[in-house]
């Protein structure tokens, strides 16, 4: 694993970079994040100046794809209940109001809560880092519940008017199964 130092390869003194050389591998370069290193792919005939080329452009396109997936609403409390009225508005016909929503540290069988009485909707931190998509699915969840407590039928029907319910399920059931979080529902009843 090589540190890129100020020498032009990481513009991030946080990120790691491991370059990962392979005989298999001819024309194509490719990389990945894998927690704070970012991983590149390349052939093992590349010259040090191709890659640390490439090391360079793979990163550019890494920042600009997290970039363009993250939420806004994961800056602060007040982003979180700014898109929570955009969600309420868009899929809850406005009925959906809370009164406060809010980051709180890692909860340890959830990925957020609702308290309908006093319509307060906490979701956890491990979540600010997901794809906004994601994110707006939690939302939606716990937005369903100021006005269907139970996850019952009439429940599920409000959250599925978000198009990727199923689609970010999975991806939350993903996450918590890779990290070894054991979360398996949103909250429970």
């Amino acid at each position: 694993m090589r540190n890129r130092d100020n020498t032009g390869q990481s513009s991030n003194p946080q990120l790691k970079v491991e370059v990962r050389r392979s005989a298999r591998r001819r024309r194509t370069v490719s990389a990945y994040r894998d927690g704070d290193t970012l991983v590149v792919l390349i052939p093992a005939s590349m010259s040090r100046a191709e890659e640390q080329h490439w090391v360079a452009e793979m990163e550019r396109k890494l920042q600009r794809t997290e970039t363009k997936r993250a939420s806004p609403a994961r800056e602060s409390d007040a982003a979180l209940l700014a898109r929570c009225a955009q969600l309420s508005a868009r899929y809850l016909d406005r009925q959906a109001l809370p009164a406060s929503v809010r980051w709180v540290p890692p909860m340890r069988t959830r990925w957020a809560s609702c308290t309908p009485a006093d319509r307060t909707i906490r979701v956890s931190d491990r979540l600010q880092n997901v794809p906004a998509w994601v994110l707006d699915y939690v939302l939606v969840h716990e937005l369903a519940h100021l006005r269907v407590a139970a996850h019952n039928a009439e429940f599920w029907e409000l959250v599925r008017r978000y198009p990727k319910t199923e689609r970010a399920i999975g991806y939350l059931e993903g996450l918590s199964a890779a990290a070894g979080w054991g979360i398996s529902e949103l909250d429970d009843d």
